[in-house]
């Protein structure tokens, strides 16, 4: 019976990553977002930089950037907390 769920799990598995890969975008074609135009169009005139990439992470995603950010200063802080040197002292 186990055997049977795992063969039917794998070949679900199995047809949704070829779904998911037969759906995919050409490599090197990606899709056109709608926001696409905007933010060719706005960038320079809007942020006052001719970098779009850094006009969209630090003005347009500003809060995202932000709590990113803040996810990776915990993590920081949780791993060097479970690996600090020497332990309780007896």
């Amino acid at each position: 019976m186990k055997k049977m769920i795992f063969v039917v799990a794998a070949l679900l598995l199995g047809a949704m990553v070829v779904g998911v890969v037969d759906n995919a975008h050409p490599f090197g074609y990606p899709g056109k977002a709608p926001m696409d135009d905007f933010f060719l169009a706005d960038a320079l005139p809007n942020r006052s930089t001719e970098n779009i990439v850094t006009a969209i992470v630090f003005d347009y995603r500003g809060f995202d950037t932000i709590g990113e950010a803040a996810v990776l200063f915990t993590a920081l802080c949780a791993i060097s907390v479970l690996f600090r040197e020497g332990g309780r002292k007896q």
